[in-house]
Formats: C-alpha cells, sequence, structure tokens
C-alpha cells in the first residue's frame, strides 16, 4: 500500500507474540480479564500503537479500502460515531487537504488534524443539514463502525447492530451524493439480509466484506454499497466478494 495510506496493508507485521496472561482479582470479572488479555495479545493493537492510530480500528478501513478503492483525494467523508477517531484518521490522511472529513458522535472526540468533530446524535433531525454544511455540499462516503453496546445475548445484539446499520444508511441517502457510498460494521445472522434487499433499491452495488483485521472468532462483517443512485426501484448487483 501507498504511503499516502499510512504504510499499512494486510499483510506483514502482524503476527503474534508470546502470550501474556491477566491475572484474576483487582475486581475483575473473568469478561473483563479475557477482554484485557485479547486486547494485550491482539497484534492489531500493538501495531496501532507503533503506527500512531487511534485504534485498531483503522486497519480494517484500510484493508477494505486497499480492496476497494474507496478513499481519494478530495472527497467529502461523514464518519458516523467516529469516537476515538481511528477511521477519521485513515479517511483525512487520504483526502488531504482538497478533501473534508467530519466525524460525529455521542462522545467528545480529542482534535485531529484534517478532521472535524462534532457532539451530537446522528439521529437529531439538525445532523443531515448540518453535517452538508460542514462538508460544503454533499458526502462522497458515510461510513459508520458503529454497535451498540453489548448485552451478552447473541440474537439481541445482532438486531440492536443491524439497527444501527439500517439507521445510517437512511441517514447517509439524506447527505450522499450521486456515486457515493456507504460502509457500515453489521454482524452474520440472517437478518442483515434484509439491510442489503433495502441498499439494492439505491446503489448499484452491495457486498458483504470481512477485513483480515476483523477477529477471526467475530461474527463481524461490513456491508459496503457503492454507486449511489439516490432514488429507490432500481436493480443492483449483489457481490458477496
Amino acid at each position: 500500500m501507498s504511503d499516502r495510506r499510512g504504510g499499512a496493508s494486510s499483510g506483514g507485521g502482524v503476527r503474534g507474540e508470546l502470550k501474556q496472561r491477566v491475572k484474576t482479582g483487582r475486581g475483575r470479572t473473568l469478561s473483563q480479564k479475557r477482554w484485557l488479555e485479547r486486547q494485550l495479545n491482539d497484534p492489531y493493537v500493538a501495531r496501532a500503537k507503533r503506527e500512531g492510530y487511534r485504534s485498531r480500528a483503522a486497519y480494517k478501513l484500510l484493508e477494505i479500502d486497499e480492496r476497494y478503492k474507496l478513499l481519494r483525494p478530495g472527497q467529502k467523508i461523514v464518519d458516523l460515531g467516529a469516537a476515538p477517531g481511528g477511521w477519521s484518521q485513515v479517511a483525512a490522511r487520504v483526502v488531504g487537504p482538497t478533501g473534508r472529513v467530519v466525524g460525529i458522535d455521542l462522545l467528545e472526540i480529542e482534535p485531529m488534524a484534517g478532521v472535524e468533530f462534532i457532539t451530537l446524535d446522528f439521529l437529531d433531525p439538525e445532523a443531515p443539514d448540518r453535517l452538508t454544511g460542514m462538508l460544503g455540499g454533499p458526502a462522497d462516503l458515510v461510513m459508520s463502525d458503529m454497535a451498540a453496546n453489548a448485552t451478552g445475548h447473541k440474537k439481541t445484539d445482532h438486531l440492536r447492530i443491524i439497527g444501527l446499520a439500517e439507521t445510517a444508511a437512511e441517514f447517509a441517502r439524506e447527505i450522499l451524493g450521486p456515486g457515493g457510498a456507504y460502509l457500515a460494521k453489521v454482524l452474520q445472522g440472517g437478518t442483515e439480509g434484509a439491510l442489503l434487499t433495502d441498499l439494492k433499491r439505491d446503489f448499484a452495488t452491495v457486498r458483504h466484506v470481512k477485513p483480515a483485521a476483523s477477529r477471526a472468532d467475530s461474527s463481524e462483517l461490513y456491508v459496503l454499497a457503492t454507486g449511489y443512485r439516490g432514488a429507490p426501484g432500481r436493480a443492483a448487483s449483489v457481490d458477496e466478494g
């Protein structure tokens, strides 16, 4: 991958090292212990620290972009649920000074060069007009790595994240320009088929993507819709790519 994308590719530099184990105690639950061990032993977490990315999630977008060439200089991009800013960081490095990246989240985000962050619920009725104004026109890409807080109940968690993706897709339709793209996190489980069918009405191509940086034991997927038409009712191709 070229230098403009931070020198990250899905290749080397992510092999595991000796595993670190976390002792129980100090008020930690078993699930907290497992999460901390996974973080300490995750090669993408270590790599993000070395290369200056705000989160390991940056590599998911880098890998998706490497395959599908989503990001280009001069684009206008909205990052939904942007905290802590890893995806915005990747986007800003590619779009450069001629582009604009706006990140929106309910949480405040530490400022970042090349990105304008706004603390706001994207469901706020004023959000589409406000973001379009910040971008200076329609968006080229709306992306979302949002996930609802996990309940531990697989079906419930699946429905909640699909609901977020569907709502984000409706938001994307309001601010995308013709030919724009939408990228969002989903989970495997069946009901994402309804989301794909809905997206096919308005986008030329809809596909599932599983970047290498998504943990192998996770049901996490991304839905990528490209070629926004701006009007429903037209057939689209489907690529499980």
